[in-house]
């Protein structure tokens, strides 16, 4: 009881704001708001499912009712925003609320070159980690001779978990997209132009009509940040892969602006980070 009662007081310090929502409406009043918390701890205590919304209280998207729900709750009462959203896509990609190193959707958050893991002051190859300093001197993902150091070839086409931005900054729970869920995002989902809080960006809305909001922060280049307010530029973690053309020296990411694309650009210039949850299960 004990327990109950300090998560109780933990809510009563939170912001007075209801969002009205399915997801985390535990008690089925139409509004995510503390009451919900309570009656999910009532749950978790008691295992009386008459008071509840199970489909609702599985706030974290994991196909189980825990304390973890809670803590999700919790976090969204005290955000105002859902770290993670389902869109509805086939595949059921759960996608991030926001870029590695933004606190809220609206922000930009932080730049990484393709494979880096921590934001620098310059993008460009003299100072990118895997190669000596050119696109031909690549020490770690290449697939071509001629872009190796030495001639250096591993094959790799997808990022190890150490060198993703998203699983290193985030945890084991994240990871940067596949390529192919970039294009599933573009595939299945309405783009539009938005503004949040003073802020450009796009509105991407699934087939469930759940959205998610990306901020226009352009790109970082050497010591210059490109086309913020205007356009976004995503990393997936795989590189460069159209037909029988692999070049080393690229990967491939997505950018949006009133629409948008999946590209491939050079390995060393900062784009943002937009992880993707990876299940639990």
């Amino acid at each position: 009881m004990m327990k109950k009662i300090s998560l109780f007081f933990v809510c009563l310090m939170m912001p007075a704001v209801a969002f009205t929502a399915e997801r985390g409406d535990c008690d089925k009043d139409h509004f995510v708001y503390i009451d919900d918390v309570t009656t999910l701890i009532d749950y978790l205590l008691n295992e009386d499912a008459s008071a509840i919304d199970l489909a609702a209280a599985d706030c974290n998207l994991d196909g189980n009712v825990t304390i973890d729900d809670v803590t999700s709750l919790i976090d969204y009462l005290l955000a105002g925003w859902w770290p993670y959203v389902d869109l509805g896509l086939p595949s059921g990609t759960l996608w991030a609320t926001c870029n590695v190193g933004a606190n809220t959707p609206e922000e930009y958050g932080d730049y990484f070159a393709w494979g880096e893991t921590e934001p620098k002051e310059y993008y460009g190859w003299s100072t990118y980690k895997w190669c000596n300093g050119s696109f031909n001197t690549i020490t770690k993902y290449c697939t071509d001779s001629s872009y190796g150091y030495n001639g250096f070839v591993d094959d790799k086409m997808e990022l190890d978990p150490e060198d993703d931005a998203a699983y290193v900054n985030w945890g084991p729970s994240w990871r940067m997209p596949t390529a192919e869920q970039l294009q599933e995002l573009l595939d299945n989902c309405d783009v539009f132009w938005d503004q949040q809080n003073g802020v450009n960006g796009c509105l991407v809305i699934g087939p469930n009509r759940n959205e998610l909001f990306f901020p226009f922060a352009g790109l970082r280049r050497g010591d210059s940040q490109v086309g913020a307010s205007s356009i976004s530029f995503f990393w997936s973690r795989e590189l460069h892969s159209y037909s029988y053309y692999n070049y080393s020296d690229l990967a491939s990411g997505m950018y949006l602006d009133d629409g948008g694309a999946c590209i491939s650009d050079e390995r060393c210039k900062g784009f943002t980070v937009r992880p993707v949850r990876v299940s639990q299960n």
